[in-house]
């Protein structure tokens, strides 16, 4: 078993209702308008220090033990809106692990702190209109004139798109092809010739905006690039770990939710001459997947404990992301079914649910892509 400790616990509490009262009383009104107060939220996140836990105090973090991380992540995936703990979890999780392991002391002062406290709103542009889970195949170039790079090409499904105040891209810096020759590199979005062609309308997490954005000759300086120039795929690929693995711990929450919820429906709601939990059938298909969902959470877990160890999770985190996504397609199916035609309306949780889980087998890499991955692990 994870050792949490008390302060684990306590932070558990608070992360808890701050969901309760600052974000599920306002999600319907968010959903509605396809967008939320992202810049006001995260100001809130950032006073509770939520916005870098693990990340060195010297820029605002808190200096936290990774479980802090887990805990948070599987707070926020409680809440009545997976769009939420979306858009937290690229400021988090996918805009700035790269920018906090290898940026420059400038570019942390910068652009790392102020995210920390939630005063900017951050994106990771890594995605192409040609190049989704193939992200050897991207096509943005980034090339040098003087001491700016000049930039030019177009991102795709763009979390936190329109909002953001600055994005951690990946871009071509050479002629080198595939998998080298990339750079990762700091672009404000005021920067002249970055726009955002158009706010994408999602089937679900209706409240995180995503957009499709444009380099038209952007120039921001060379200065800007995190780490080595030419080894912003590999800096990526680790990136992405973290995303996964966040990923995870926070969709245990929302499913952990969903069950409760569903078998606290079941007990109330009345056929047949008695309560449906009473349906051995029904009880029996939650009981399966509440089993994989605690399944799915211990492993989690182990793979808290290994990064905190200092090993690599590649493994566990592209385990974690197949199993994580093909519970959540079973345990929205389940909770819309059990529900009926209640259950159909936009009126109840699950409808939205079912819509807002579905992106957990497509992002951050679809499940063939995984599949994949774990064939190439066992030599296949």
């Amino acid at each position: 078993m994870v050792a949490f400790t008390e302060e684990h616990q306590a932070f558990r509490k608070t992360v808890r209702t701050f969901v309760e009262r600052e974000i599920d009383p306002y999600v319907d009104a968010w959903e509605r308008d396809g967008r939320m107060p992202t810049h006001e939220l995260f100001g809130k996140l950032g006073e509770l220090g939520f916005l870098g836990l693990e990340y060195d105090p010297a820029y605002g973090g808190g200096g936290a033990d990774h479980l802090f991380a887990v805990v948070l992540a599987e707070e926020i995936g409680r809440a009545d809106a997976a769009g939420v703990g979306m858009a937290i979890a690229v400021q988090t999780d996918m805009a700035t692990p790269s920018l906090h392991r290898f940026g420059s002391e400038e570019l942390k002062q910068t652009y790392l702190a102020p995210a920390i406290r939630g005063e900017h709103v951050t994106a990771i542009a890594v995605t192409e209109p040609d190049a989704g889970s193939d992200v050897a195949g991207l096509k943005t170039r980034a090339v040098r004139d003087g001491d700016h790079w000049v930039i030019h090409g177009s991102k795709l499904y763009i979390t936190n798109g329109v909002e953001a105040d600055w994005l951690c891209l990946l871009a071509r810096t050479s002629d080198e092809g595939g998998a080298r020759g990339m750079s990762q590199i700091v672009v404000p979005t005021d920067t002249p010739g970055v726009s955002v062609s158009r706010k994408l309308d999602k089937l679900g997490n209706r409240c995180s905006d995503t957009a499709e954005l444009a380099f038209d000759g952007a120039r921001v300086p060379i200065s800007n690039t995190i780490g080595r120039e030419g080894r912003g795929f590999q800096q990526q690929m680790a990136q992405f770990q973290n995303e996964r693995m966040v990923a995870c711990y926070g969709r245990v929450g929302a499913c952990e939710r969903a069950l409760d919820r569903t078998a606290a429906y079941l007990r109330g709601r009345e056929a047949f001459g008695g309560p449906l939990i009473g349906n051995q059938y029904l009880t029996y298909q939650l009981a399966e997947l509440y089993a994989r969902l605690d399944m799915c959470r211990h492993y989690n877990y182990a793979c808290a404990e290994a990064f905190m160890r200092g090993e690599d999770t590649s493994k566990f985190a592209t385990i974690a992301k197949l199993a994580v996504g093909r519970l959540c397609e079973d345990v929205a199916r389940t909770c819309l079914q059990y529900h009926g035609g209640l259950g159909y309306m936009e009126e109840t949780w699950t409808a939205r649910f079912l819509r807002d889980m579905r992106i957990t087998s497509i992002g951050g890499g679809a499940d063939e892509v995984m599949l994949q991955v774990i064939a190439k692990m066992h030599g296949m």
